[in-house]
C-alpha cells in the first residue's frame, strides 16, 4: 500500500483551528533528509511519520520544518485520530525515540478523539541567569511573574522552560526577537517556552513560542501540557489526581482545547479531538 500523507488539525473539532499537524503513514520510513523535505514542504509546526513494527506497535519521528523534534503531543494526538479511523478505536503504542507512548483513541461527546501518556515527567529550577534572558527577549519582567508558579525547566519527552504571568493581559501581549530567541533555546536544549496564566485552580491560558521549530508559536502543544502536568504534580502545586484543562492558541486565530489528567503518579495524559483539514 502507498504511503499517505494527510493534514489534520489537532485539539480541535474545527479546521481552522488547533494545531495543524503533518501525518505521514507508510509501510517504512523514508531517509531522514526525505522527512526532513516533507515537513519542510508541507510547513506546519511538525509533521510525525509512522511505520508499523508489529500489532499495535508503530515506530514514530517527529520533524519540523528545521530539525527533528524527540516528542511533539498534537502531532501524536493527530496520529492516533488517524490511525484510529484507519484501523478501528482502541490502543496503540508509539515508539519514539524518547520511549514508547501509549495511545488511546475513542468516541467522544464531539467525535473521535485520542489521548497520549507521557513519558515520565521531570522538571528543574530555571536558572536565574536564563530566566533573565528570556524575560529581556520577551520584554517581560519579573515583576508581572505569578509568583505561586515558580519558573522552572520541564520535561515529558521534550524541555521546556514553563514561566506564568500574573494577568492574562501580559499573556496577550507577545513579541519577540525571532532569531535571538530562537539562538538562546537552542543553546540551552529548549523545545518550546510553555508561557501560562492559571485562570483559576483547573484551567490554564497558555501560549507557545517555537522558534527553534521554525515557527513563531505553536497554537497547541501536548508535550508541554503534559510537561505543566507533571510540574504540578510533582512540586505539589495541585492535588492528585485530578484534571486541568488548557486554552491554547486563540491569541492567534486558532483555538485549541488540551484536556491534562495528572496521575498519582507515572505519565502524564493528555486528551484532545483531531479533525481532517483537507
Amino acid at each position: 500500500m502507498p504511503p499517505s500523507l494527510r493534514r489534520i488539525a489537532a485539539f480541535t473539532t474545527d479546521p481552522a483551528g488547533g494545531n495543524p499537524a503533518g501525518v505521514w503513514i507508510g509501510d517504512a520510513l523514508p531517509e531522514p533528509a526525505e522527512m526532513q523535505k516533507i515537513a519542510a514542504d508541507i510547513g506546519y509546526s511538525e509533521t510525525a511519520f509512522v511505520a508499523p513494527v508489529s500489532g499495535s506497535v508503530r515506530t514514530i519521528r517527529y520533524f519540523s520544518p528545521l530539525a527533528e523534534v524527540p516528542f511533539c503531543g498534537h502531532a501524536t494526538v493527530a496520529t492516533g485520530v488517524a490511525l484510529g479511523t484507519d484501523e478501528g478505536l482502541g490502543d496503540f503504542v508509539l515508539s519514539s525515540s524518547v520511549g514508547d507512548i501509549a495511545v488511546h483513541v475513542f468516541d467522544g461527546p464531539l467525535g473521535v478523539e485520542a489521548s497520549l501518556t507521557s513519558v515520565v515527567p521531570t522538571h528543574k529550577p530555571l536558572a536565574p541567569e536564563l530566566l533573565a534572558a528570556i524575560l529581556t527577549l520577551l520584554n517581560w519582567t519579573e515583576a508581572e511573574l505569578d509568583g505561586t508558579l515558580a519558573p522552572v525547566l520541564a520535561y515529558a519527552g521534550a524541555w521546556h522552560a514553563i514561566i506564568a504571568t500574573a494577568t492574562h493581559s501580559r499573556l496577550k501581549d507577545l513579541e519577540y526577537d525571532f532569531d535571538a530567541l530562537k539562538e538562546l533555546m537552542n543553546d540551552h536544549g529548549l523545545t518550546t517556552l510553555q508561557l501560562v496564566h492559571r485562570v483559576g485552580p483547573m484551567l490554564f491560558m497558555s501560549r507557545n513560542p517555537f522558534p527553534v521549530g521554525g515557527v513563531t508559536e505553536d497554537p497547541a502543544t501536548g508535550a508541554a501540557a503534559a510537561a505543566l502536568g507533571g510540574y504540578l504534580r510533582d512540586a505539589e502545586l495541585t492535588e492528585v489526581p485530578t484534571d486541568i484543562v488548557i486554552h491554547q492558541g486563540a491569541d492567534m486565530g486558532r483555538p485549541s482545547e488540551l484536556r491534562v489528567s495528572i496521575p498519582v503518579a507515572g505519565g502524564i495524559t493528555v486528551s484532545g479531538n483531531a479533525v481532517t483539514i483537507r
